[in-house]
């Protein structure tokens, strides 16, 4: 059986939200809801044509289980369209994309609904004291957030990790990182950003969130709200480092709230459903790193990638690598081999990225294919390359085809 070409149709986000801000009011379900009914307005899909929806989100709990389906439902789609989550960390909507892929690939469906969906402001805490009961003592209520970080690995095996920024510090201490590197690269992303927004480069993809008020009718949020257009190297130099080291809040990613979609067509489908695709999934490939060095991970991925597709780096047009720390993209960049002037900077995150835009964790992989399609339409690119570090140790990587 021959593999059918998977095509990537009318991929959009939400606005990216600030953590506590302006869409913590917006439960992850309601989030995904909204960014579901605007996918199937957009594209103008008959939602009866739909055969499953793959939906991402790291941080799942009981209010809305397994929120693929519990958001289709919310959204008024079908009740005949099955869907199922996944959790590959910070790869999660990336990996929600290529499952939807490698469904219409191999004919177990025609069109998917693929994305994901985050809403750290509504994180819960919780407990694993109380099933039981509790006859005597203290509860202790762990907040979901940091308690993920820590346990991303198995402390038998990999030992206590406190947290992600632990793992970036260790990529700074192992390719000579200097704090005013990542600030200097941290400032270059909030100028990208700010410029992107100036320039009109997201109009296409950004769905728009009603946020409920009281009282008054619902606030449309239409503007990412995390970067900040008077960021330099100068002002960022000011502010404390957060374990004593290279990173500080403000050459981290941020926690974030947000949404993205699109649609996984078959390709010998397009005609007869009327869909324009933009672009058309390739390739892709995950590999395992050290749990403590995390974020090293797009390096052995894009080298299983590349060995894979047998395309290389003078092939891509343009290249989407996460910003989960500054110290942890400078370091990828010397496992890849670029040096500081390596006309390959040039194609990297050109609009900003998790530290500027913010890093919601399910959602982050296809509110970067969204701009990634669309960019490599603008500049007349024939392939993009997205990849991302992933907490516990791994990396994931993929290429798309303009259309």
């Amino acid at each position: 059986m021959s593999l059918r070409r998977a095509a990537i149709v009318s991929p959009i986000r939400t606005p990216v939200g600030k953590f506590l801000g302006s869409l913590s009011p917006v439960s992850a379900g309601e989030l995904a809801a909204v960014i579901m009914r605007a996918l199937i307005g957009r594209s103008g899909v008959d939602p009866d044509r739909i055969d499953d929806i793959v939906f991402a989100q790291a941080y799942g709990n009981g209010e809305a289980p397994c929120v693929a389906r519990w958001s289709a439902l919310a959204a008024g789609l079908p009740i005949s369209i099955p869907g199922y989550q996944l959790d590959r960390r910070c790869g999660s909507g990336l990996q929600a994309v290529i499952d939807a892929a490698m469904m219409v690939q191999t004919g177990a469906a025609d069109v998917v609904v693929a994305g994901g969906v985050e809403s750290m402001s509504n994180v819960e805490y919780y407990s694993t004291d109380l099933r039981k009961g509790a006859r005597a003592g203290s509860v202790t209520m762990h907040d979901r957030l940091i308690r993920g970080r820590i346990m991303s690995q198995p402390a038998a095996r990999c030992g206590v990790i406190s947290g992600m920024i632990e793992t970036a510090e260790n990529l700074a201490r192992d390719y000579d990182i200097t704090r005013a590197q990542c600030d200097a690269y941290a400032a270059a992303s909030h100028q990208r950003a700010t410029a992107a927004w100036a320039n009109g480069v997201f109009a296409d993809e950004i769905v728009p969130v009603p946020v409920p008020q009281k009282p008054g009718d619902p606030l449309m949020f239409s503007h990412d709200e995390g970067y900040r257009p008077d960021a330099t190297a100068e002002s960022l130099a000011t502010l404390r480092p957060l374990e004593g080291g290279v990173v500080t809040a403000g050459n981290a990613s941020q926690q974030n709230d947000a949404a993205a979609a699109c649609l996984v067509v078959a390709e010998d489908k397009l005609a007869e459903l009327r869909l324009e695709p933009i672009a058309w999934f390739h390739s892709w490939a995950a590999a395992g790193c050290e749990p403590s060095r995390m974020g090293i991970g797009p390096v052995p991925a894009v080298e299983r990638l590349f060995a894979r597709s047998g395309l290389g780096w003078s092939d891509i047009d343009l290249i989407e690598l996460n910003e989960a720390f500054a110290s942890q993209v400078l370091a990828v960049l010397k496992g890849w081999g670029w040096s500081a002037t390596d006309e390959r900077h040039a194609l990297l995150n050109v609009n900003g990225s998790g530290i500027s835009l913010g890093h919601p964790i399910g959602a982050t992989g296809g509110r970067i294919l969204a701009n990634l399609t669309r960019e490599l339409k603008r500049r007349g690119g024939r392939f993009g390359l997205e990849t991302m570090c992933i907490g516990g140790g791994q990396g994931i990587a993929a290429i798309f085809e303009a259309a």
